[in-house]
């Protein structure tokens, strides 16, 4: 259990802390079975070009120097509701040590906080079906499921079908 009032650090990850961010990922059930560390290439290419995307920003959240929490905040501009920007919030993970002690409403307060400095006027994530307390947990920050959301983890089978339904 934590101090009552621990002090949260909030910061951009850095290539140092990549171990740290995977170690962090592959503590989730659901991405356990599609992440490893033997995947260490991929992971830091994708660290390079999210961190020189400027519209990308890897939160951390740091205790005592240790990456306890994290996510992926990317700035989307879109044509809908006036060209305004929305923010997709992902990759939203807090150590098993220190889950249910706030840290996770604290991180997001801290991401809507970053989009509102950004003149976001649309906040949106996804979240798996299984992830029941995700779920409950983004409800009571006021998140609403108004969306279906789709995915494909195929592009090669989706081609395929596009080119048998045009024919």
């Amino acid at each position: 259990m934590l101090n009552n009032n621990p002090v949260l650090i909030y910061r951009k990850a850095e290539i140092k802390d990549l171990d740290a961010m995977i170690d962090l990922i592959l503590e989730d059930d659901i991405a356990e079975i599609r992440d490893n560390k033997s995947l260490l290439e991929n992971y830091i290419n994708a660290f390079h070009k999210i961190n020189s995307d400027p519209n990308q920003y890897l939160m951390l959240v740091e205790i005592e120097s240790k990456v306890v929490a994290m996510c992926q905040l990317t700035i989307i501009p879109y044509l809908t509701f006036g060209g305004s920007l929305r923010m997709q919030i992902e990759t939203v993970r807090v150590a098993k040590k220190y889950r249910s002690q706030k840290i996770g409403f604290q991180m997001m307060k801290e991401a809507i906080s970053y989009a509102q400095n950004k003149g976001v006027k649309i906040v949106q994530l996804t979240t798996n079906k299984k992830r029941d307390r995700a779920k409950n947990f983004y409800e009571k920050l006021g998140f609403e499921a108004s969306h279906e959301g789709m995915k494909c983890n195929s592009l090669h089978l989706i081609l395929q079908y596009v080119k048998l339904l045009i024919k």
